[in-house]
């Protein structure tokens, strides 16, 4: 996959958020675009370099989708809803196949508070 396509990845998606914006609302197009296709890309930008030299371009873009006061709002809202998930998992007696792992679930919770802090960080700045 090209360069160009990794970063047209993320504009498709940040224009999808816009229109799901329009049709359904602030909450599900932060959930879409932050919730899941934000959380999607940095886990690929772990392993792959081209996605990694895009996500400073994809965060501040969401940066600039919402306000400081809906991303503090709605990331707070995301984290106690997945809180509670946690929560009603690990008091389920189900086994269920698609359990996390706890390193899974351990990592899945660093990289949602490494989104958080650059989302919400006073300032981005470059090395």
């Amino acid at each position: 996959m090209s360069a160009d396509k990794h970063h047209q990845i993320w504009i498709e998606q940040c224009e999808a958020a816009r229109t799901i914006r329009e049709r359904f609302g602030l909450e599900a197009a932060f959930d879409y675009v932050v919730g899941e296709k934000l959380m999607n890309f940095a886990s690929a930008a772990r392993d792959h370099p081209a996605f990694a030299r895009e996500l400073p371009r994809f965060i501040s873009e969401v940066r600039r989708m919402y306000s400081a006061d809906e991303i503090r709002t709605h990331l707070a809202r995301l984290e106690r809803e997945q809180a509670e998930r946690d929560a009603e998992t690990r008091d389920s007696d189900e086994d269920e196949l698609l359990d996390e792992s706890p390193a899974m679930a351990a990592e899945r919770v660093r990289q949602f508070a490494t989104i958080k802090e650059l989302l919400t960080a006073d300032m981005l700045g470059t090395s």
